[in-house]
């Protein structure tokens, strides 16, 4: 296992110094999982919800959550990302809604984080769009799926 890098040799918390990483295309996957009850689910798929539709708010929390990752996570770098897909998938057999969040850049530090952040903030905005009518919904799963770029080239979680 490496040393942590966000900490010095006196074990202070710094952000670490990327300006000598090679730039490379970054990209990465992560998801988390809005479990709700079924007729939760069936008002936010079949548009009833009267705050509006829950999911288009929910990708558009994610994106922007994805952009300001480096205000909400410290020591983060702030990041010129180049894309970020926030897909939101309904479940009906699990009553849940499982949400995607990808990010891309070229850049010298990787975008998980910035996926993460995406994937957690949608499933808090469909928590708080449904929090009136279902205050029992779990978020969970929230874990990074998938990365590829730098020094430590591709990983994926193990199925």
């Amino acid at each position: 296992m490496s040393r942590l890098t966000h900490l010095d040799d006196k074990g202070h918390a710094n952000m670490v110094d990327v300006s000598e990483k090679a730039v490379t295309t970054r990209e990465a996957t992560a998801q988390a999982v809005v479990n709700m009850l079924p007729e939760t689910l069936h008002m936010i798929t079949a548009g009833e919800h009267k705050k509006g539709d829950v999911l288009a708010v929910a990708r558009i929390a994610g994106i922007q959550a994805a952009k300001r990752c480096s205000d909400l996570i410290p020591l983060c770098h702030p990041l010129m990302l180049s894309k970020v897909a926030v897909e939101l998938i309904p479940q009906p057999e699990s009553a849940s809604v499982l949400i995607l969040a990808t990010c891309k850049l070229a850049g010298q530090t990787g975008v998980e984080m910035e996926a993460l952040t995406a994937a957690s903030v949608a499933a808090l905005t469909i928590y708080d769009m449904c929090k009136a009518v279902d205050k029992g919904m779990v978020i969970s799963e929230i874990k990074l799926l998938e990365k590829t770029g730098g020094k430590s080239g591709h990983w994926k979680v193990s199925p």
